[in-house]
């Protein structure tokens, strides 16, 4: 298996080539222009493997040698990204749902195969990370745990399981790339998530199977689950407004309809309250305030409004079910389109 790693410019050159030397990779081409660090990132400008544009110097060293997938660490070499060839021969991103999803079927059935697999086994996910591992936990007889975006968030469910022996940590991850297989850090790690994915590439491998043909897999085992991420830019004193004022609109007048779906309960994290539509009936999320609504609509499609908490920004993640690969792009496009999400 070829396999093209860029760390562009951060930490991840030294222990990435580490690991997969020790794991047997021999054929591992590191984009040599992203290979040293380089704090003003001149290859890229914005060192995140979340864009497609950072792919750009990896690709072509990928036609040159013909490389099965394509990784790529962040600078302090926390979160991972990867492409990987489609039914078509070309590379194609995938989000972190994908990759996370792909991490996770691997780890959970081989373990199951192996017997290995805890009774009391647990899958955490954020709560604007997509639903594809709710079906998997329930495949696998696992605890599924929703927490606050924020990967400390996971950590602390680590340690809480630690002490009170009530579940055993299988695997954590969030959309935004970051991921944990087991309980040596308490943070996402970008190393042990090349570990197991290239594990996983090379197993399949040996079946005839690509790591695109491999979430074909998933889909079709767990049902055609899709997400996107919106997010719109507000900067200055006046963006800080703009952003409360929109969070309160949503919070005050919450949609009843979004893109041919009906919204059957709205969460409210700062309210710490789930509403039913229909009934009225309020519960308790059972998670620390945060400023984060979540409109869960019919059909397993989704969508939660937060702040970010680092940028002028703020955030509309979004989330349907298809029958299909185009029937969910369709679903997911018409879900995105809305105007009820519309804040300029």
């Amino acid at each position: 298996m070829r396999i093209v790693y860029s760390p562009l410019n951060g930490t991840g050159n030294l222990p990435v080539r580490r690991i997969l030397k020790e794991l047997g990779f021999s054929n591992v081409y590191v984009v040599q222009e992203q290979e040293m660090p380089d704090s003003n990132f001149t290859t890229v400008g914005y060192p995140n493997p979340e864009d497609p544009k950072v792919y750009a110097l990896a690709k072509k060293l990928s036609d040159k040698v013909g490389a099965d997938i394509i990784l790529a660490t962040d600078p302090d070499a926390d979160r991972l990204g990867v492409q990987v060839r489609n039914d078509k021969g070309e590379f194609e991103l995938l989000t972190g749902n994908m990759s996370g999803a792909l991490i996770a079927e691997y780890v959970f059935s081989q373990r199951a195969a192996k017997g290995t697999l805890p009774a009391n086994a647990a899958l955490i996910k954020t709560i604007v990370t997509g639903n594809i591992t709710d079906q998997m936990a329930k495949y696998y007889g696992a605890t599924l745990i929703e927490v606050l975006t924020g990967f400390k968030y996971i950590g602390e469910q680590i340690k809480y399981f630690e002490e009170t022996g009530s579940n055993e940590y299988v695997f954590g991850f969030e959309e935004s790339y970051g991921c944990l297989v087991g309980t040596h850090a308490r943070d996402k790690d970008a190393i042990v998530a090349v570990m197991m994915l290239c594990e996983a590439a090379a197993y399949y491998k040996t079946q005839g199977i690509t790591l695109y043909g491999q979430m074909i897999r998933i889909f079709e085992k767990y049902g055609y689950f899709k997400e996107d991420l919106v997010s719109v830019t507000l900067k200055g004193i006046e963006g800080m407004g703009k952003i409360k004022e929109i969070m309160e609109s949503f919070r005050n007048n919450p949609p009843k309809t979004a893109g041919g779906y009906q919204v059957l309960k709205v969460r409210d994290y700062q309210e710490n309250t789930i509403t039913d539509v229909d009934t009225g009936k309020v519960i308790p999320t059972g998670l620390p305030k945060s400023d984060v609504l979540y409109f869960e609509l019919n059909d397993d499609a989704w969508c939660a409004i937060r702040p970010s908490g680092t940028e002028p920004k703020i955030k509309f993640y979004f989330g349907v079910k298809g029958n299909s690969l185009t029937d969910a792009d369709e679903k997911l496009k018409n879900l995105v389109q809305d105007s009820v999400w519309k804040v300029q």
